[in-house]
Order: structure tokens, then sequence, then C-alpha cells
């Protein structure tokens, strides 16, 4: 039999003890949460998700987006969904989330139905977190169970974006460094930026990439000429227009793998895509998720779980909001 020092029974002890925590908080958080409450909240989320996108199928990128938005920043709390205040500036007023992000209305939508049967039930960090899974499903993603049970925040700092979000200038190593602060491994960090597969982007976020690059007053030597010619076409040097988008991808409304083609032959929109070459061990992750759409499917849904599981509220930690645009008097 072996015996263990005290020093080493009470070391142990705290690690047990970390570890049932842990796996306690987790559990907090679970498919099936509204069964006996609110049965039919994710047919109602799904309902207003159908519909946003039949009409506008850009909602698909915006929704996702706005549920890794919201986790990286304060956690999974709808924190992102807060209006500012006379004496606070809330993250959706920040300048990366204003005016690029945009689908508020959908989660308003469902939140007002859902509060006619079932109020003060269902949190608004759950619901983007359902209609993050629909509009990924929707674009041709795969579907996946999302675990509920996440409660709503209270506060909200446009201030805690830097250092949580990364912006498209990041190398490989600081977006390997800010994904693995949020517990990522560097092969997660290349399966969620797939994520960019989805959407538009305004000529601020890569300009420099065409005009300017690393201060040169040059174009990025590594673009694609034919693709930097069409780029510069649609965003003029020194233009401000913010009502001027670029697809992320050629496929920007269908959730596939042409993100990771398209770095291939770069043509990634984003410093931040690109670097994903620099590195052999991304870039076989990038060749390997262009051969293998599905496993990269498989694998972004998996990480979308993991995902909206950070830094959760869950019992009686934060609140159910009435409104998720303000916290509850």
């Amino acid at each position: 039999m072996i015996k263990m020092r005290p020093s080493q029974l009470s070391l142990v002890s705290v690690i047990l003890f970390v570890l049932l925590f842990s796996q306690c908080v987790l559990s907090q958080l679970r498919v099936g949460f509204y069964k006996d409450t609110c049965r039919v909240v994710e047919f109602i989320v799904k309902e207003e998700v159908v519909k946003a996108i039949i009409k506008d199928r850009g909602l698909a990128a915006a929704l996702m987006r706005m549920h890794f938005h919201d986790c990286f920043v304060r956690g999974c709390d709808a924190s992102i969904l807060l209006n500012s205040t006379p004496s606070s500036t809330a993250e959706k007023d920040s300048f990366a989330n204003n005016p690029s992000l945009r689908g508020y209305e959908v989660i308003d939508n469902a939140k007002a139905k859902l509060e006619v049967v079932c109020k003060g039930v269902v949190s608004c960090a759950d619901i983007i977190a359902f209609a993050a899974r629909d509009s990924i499903e929707m674009a041709g993603g795969l579907g996946y169970d999302v675990p509920a049970g996440r409660r709503d925040g209270r506060t909200s700092l446009a201030s805690e974006i830097i250092g949580n979000l990364p912006p498209p200038t990041f190398n490989v190593d600081q977006l390997t460094q800010m994904f693995a602060n949020k517990g990522f491994t560097q092969e997660e960090m290349v399966t969620l930026s797939g994520g960019h597969t989805l959407g538009r982007s305004h000529c601020s976020s890569f300009s420099d990439r065409l005009y300017n690059f690393s201060g040169t007053l040059k174009q990025d030597a590594s673009l694609d000429p034919t693709y930097a010619a069409k780029l510069k076409q649609r965003c003029p040097q020194g233009s401000t227009d913010p009502n001027v988008v670029v697809p992320m991808t050629s496929t920007p409304s269908i959730a596939d793998a042409g993100y990771y083609i398209d770095i291939l032959a770069n043509r990634g929109l984003f410093t931040s895509d690109h670097t994903l070459l620099t590195s052999p061990a991304t870039a076989n992750q990038v060749a390997e998720n262009a051969k293998n759409p599905i496993q990269w499917k498989v694998k972004f849904a998996t990480a979308m779980v993991k995902m909206g599981q950070l830094d959760v509220l869950t019992g009686s930690e934060g609140e159910i909001r009435a409104n998720c645009r303000v916290i509850n008097s």
C-alpha cells in the first residue's frame, strides 16, 4: 500500500476538488436544459432564424459571429446585446462590432415570443447559442446539440474588446496565443477561423494589405494579384463608405471549406487568414481542411460547442433578462 505524506494528500484533495468543481460547472450546461420549463424554446428560436435568413442570407454569418464575439469577451453571457448607457460604452458599440455586427433584431424577436410562452425562463445568452447553431445549419453546415443553462451578464464594456477579440491584422503566433488564453488548441483555432467562410467585410479590415502593408505604402506581396485587383476596384484607396462590403470567400453564404481553398490560392482576405500558411503546422491543417470538407464541418461543430461553454454564468449567477438589450431593473 502506498502511503502519502499529509502535504501530498492535501495537494491531491485540492486537485480532485478543482476537477470535480470544473465538471460540476460544465454539467450545469446540458442538452435539454429547458425540457421541463420551456419545451418550445429551440423551435421558436429556429423559426425566427429561418425567417430572417430567408429574407437576408447574410444574417447566417452575422448570428454565428455574434456568438463568437459574445463568448470571447466576458464569456457567453449575452453582454454583446446590451446597449450603451450615458456613462458606459457597451461592446456592441466598439470599433470591432459597430457597424459590422448585426442581427440583434433576430434575437429580440425570439426573446419577445419566448417571454409570451415562457416568461422569465430563457436567457438571451442561450438564444444566441441556439441562433448561431441554426444559422450554421441553414448555411449548409452541420447541426449540433447545444448544451444550455447559461445566464445573462449585467456588464458590457467596449474597453474589454482589446485583448479578447483577435483583430484581422494578427499573425499566427498572436492568434495561437489568444485562442490558447481561451482554452483552445492551435488546431481548434484553425478550425474556428473557418467561420470566415461565411459573410462579408468592410474595406477598413483589410485595406492596409492593398495600399500600405506593414507601413511600406505597397501591396501585400502574398496576395494573389488578380484577387488584389478586384479588391481595389471595390475598395478604392482612402474609401470610408460604410455601405461597401466585400465577400469573405468565393462562397460567402455557404458553410463550406471554401475559406481554406481560398487561403491556399493566396486569396485569404485578412492578414489573420493568410498567416495560417506561415506556420508548417497550421498550413498542414489548412490543406487538410480544404481536402476534407466534411471532416472540417464535424470539427467546427465540436469547436462551437466548446466555445459556447466559455466562462458561462450558471445557477444563481447573473440574471435572465426580460429585454436582451438592457439589464433588469
